[in-house]
């Protein structure tokens, strides 16, 4: 499958049940193994299960494959692997704690930051 069709389905997908925060990051300069990531946050054990669950199920619906899924046990925070989309459904505490999105932009938003106070300077 596409992976805008796939990045399309996996939003809408987020959406329908209220995923707060999502961000999508091209990733296709930075790796080879994923084009794209998806990060989101739930605001409970629960909805971050129910999130990453009705991605695999619109996904399937579609007629794409879930490669793999983990962390369902917990609940804080599931990875579900598109192949070419990873998505990440997270708690709010762990989405900070870990950062994905500094991690994985071309320019850490803390350089970006520096950068912009310099040349105000």
């Amino acid at each position: 499958m596409d992976v805008r069709k796939l990045q399309k389905i996996s939003v809408a997908a987020l959406e329908d049940i209220k995923g707060e925060d999502i961000e999508v990051i091209n990733t296709t300069k930075l790796t080879s193994l994923f084009d794209r990531i998806i990060v989101v946050s739930g605001n409970s054990n629960r909805h971050v299960k129910s999130l990453a669950r009705n991605v695999q199920d619109k996904v399937r619906e579609a007629g794409g494959e879930v490669f793999g899924v983990e962390g369902e046990d917990s609940g804080e925070w599931v990875l579900v692997d598109l192949g070419g989309i990873v998505v990440h459904v997270m708690q709010p505490a762990v989405r900070s704690y870990y950062n994905l999105e500094e991690l994985w932009q071309t320019k850490p938003k803390r350089a970006a930051k520096a950068e912009a106070a310099g040349a105000k300077e």
